[in-house]
């Protein structure tokens, strides 16, 4: 047996095998491209090693494909036969058990698997980000600052992973409003390990939720080398430069970046398709012409509609549906989601009910142009919108599209009143979609005010 970089125990017999275990976990605390290939080379030297199928495993349910559901069975199964064979260590007897959880529909089962090992291996910085990323997945803000605040204890100034234990604090604490404690964090956190893309990005989100677009972009302009080595999660980064332009009014610059950066590469991720699908949505919002940019995130698209994995992926695959008029593949996406709502029988499908069904009811009402419909919907569904899962910042697509559905209608003390709420949300300061709609509503106010003066004739 032999300890990892984190003074973890592993089975692994080799050297070699143990290095390229240790640099897995480093580039995956990284959001580094290179993960599969250095767990690549972890399991063809030793594929008998429980921790690194179960982890595997963990990582296809992680992106949240249908289609790979197969390959984390593979892996799980796997991994079972190591554990069968007696050759492992109770950590990784955990690590499996997690994954078997996953398999069966419950990912809170999973969660609940890494805490057990957090318990008795508090400075196991591999299961303290797996347990974040699948909070995350679950848009769980409070219990994944808790998961880390319960194990900070053990990250002494050597601690390998320290840097990266501070980028996911801080995140936690943006997503649970403390906005000028997360960004402290994360600029230590960044003093240590300054490849941790997650804690750039935190500082990203707390000018996204104080309204400081300037600073945002002053922030990551100059700073692109620390995302440059990520795997698509480096989309994701820029997608958040582009809200600050966006938020400035500097479309050309949004639209851009849309095209040099966020979709330069036609990927089919889900993570990918929300950030170009709730891109557009915002611009088309502030009146923008996106042109044709709807056609290829629809024709993905309409390949998912029985994917099921994630409510967020399925709503923002919904997006594009509908920006792409694809009204048929919206009807059968629309309706795989009642019949998951209906069977009930996973974690995932109780989050399709609510707030996954109302809200896509939203959507579609709002691609028709019947807002009262929409915002009727939507309004319902954002009172356990953050069961979709993502972040504050990525919801805000969902809020954007409930407000303007209200002003459209005619809703609009109770557009200004979420308006209100998403102010208030974001440390009380005004943002440029804010300012924008505050004035829409005044003036909608003036002119049934008018209207009502006007003599009959």
């Amino acid at each position: 047996m032999q300890l990892d970089i984190f003074g973890q125990d592993t089975t692994l017999r080799t050297r070699d095998a143990l290095a390229s275990w240790n640099d897995t976990q480093m580039a995956f605390l990284a959001h580094g491209a290179s993960t599969p290939e250095h767990l690549g080379k972890v399991l063809n030297a030793e594929p008998d090693f429980a921790l690194g199928q179960a982890v595997k495993g963990m990582f296809y349910m992680l992106l949240g494909r249908r289609e790979l559901v197969a390959e984390a069975n593979t892996a799980l199964g796997l991994a079972e036969a190591a554990v069968m064979s007696g050759q492992v260590s109770a950590r990784e007897r955990s690590f499996v058990e997690a994954l078997k959880s996953w398999m069966a529909g419950s990912p809170s089962g999973t969660i609940a698997h890494l805490e057990q090992v957090l318990r008795v291996h508090e400075g196991d910085t591999l299961a303290m980000k797996l347990s974040h990323a699948i909070r995350f997945v679950l848009g769980d803000g409070e219990g994944m600052r808790r998961s880390v605040e319960r194990v900070m204890g053990a990250y002494g100034p050597d601690h390998p992973g320290r840097g990266y234990l501070m980028g996911c604090h801080a995140f936690t604490l943006e997503e649970t409003g403390e906005y000028s404690k997360a960004e402290t964090v994360a600029r230590m956190g960044l003093a240590i390990s300054p490849d941790d893309a997650w804690g750039l990005h935190a500082v990203a989100h707390v000018f996204d939720m104080t309204g400081d677009a300037d600073g945002g972009i002053k922030w990551l302009t100059g700073r692109e080398a620390a995302w440059a080595h990520c795997n698509n999660f480096r989309y994701h980064v820029w997608w958040h430069k582009a809200l600050m332009h966006l938020d400035l009014g500097q479309t050309d610059t949004v639209l851009a970046l849309y095209d040099t950066e966020i979709r330069q590469d036609k990927t089919d991720d889900y993570r990918d398709i929300s950030n170009a699908t709730s891109l557009l949505s915002r611009l088309e919002l502030n009146g923008v012409d996106v042109g044709d940019r709807w056609e290829e995130l629809a024709d993905i698209s309409m390949t998912r509609t029985e994917d099921g994995c994630v409510i967020f992926a399925d709503l923002h695959y919904l997006l594009a549906l509908i920006g792409g008029d694809r009204k048929e593949a919206t009807r059968l996406l629309m309706g795989r989601m009642h019949r998951d709502a209906k069977v009930n029988g996973i974690e995932m499908d109780a989050r399709m009910e609510a707030p996954g069904l109302p809200a896509a009811a939203g959507l579609e009402a709002f691609g028709e142009g019947d807002y009262k419909t929409a915002f009727l919907n939507l309004a319902r569904a954002r009172r356990t919108m953050q069961l979709a899962g993502g972040s504050h910042a990525q919801r805000d697509v969902f809020e954007r599209l409930t407000i303007d559905a209200g002003i459209r209608a005619g809703f609009l003390d109770e557009a200004e009143a979420i308006l209100g709420e998403r102010t208030s949300k974001r440390a009380g300061r005004e943002d440029g979609y804010a300012a924008a709609r505050a004035a829409l509503i005044s003036e909608g106010r003036e002119a049934a005010a008018c209207a009502g003066r006007v003599p009959a004739e």
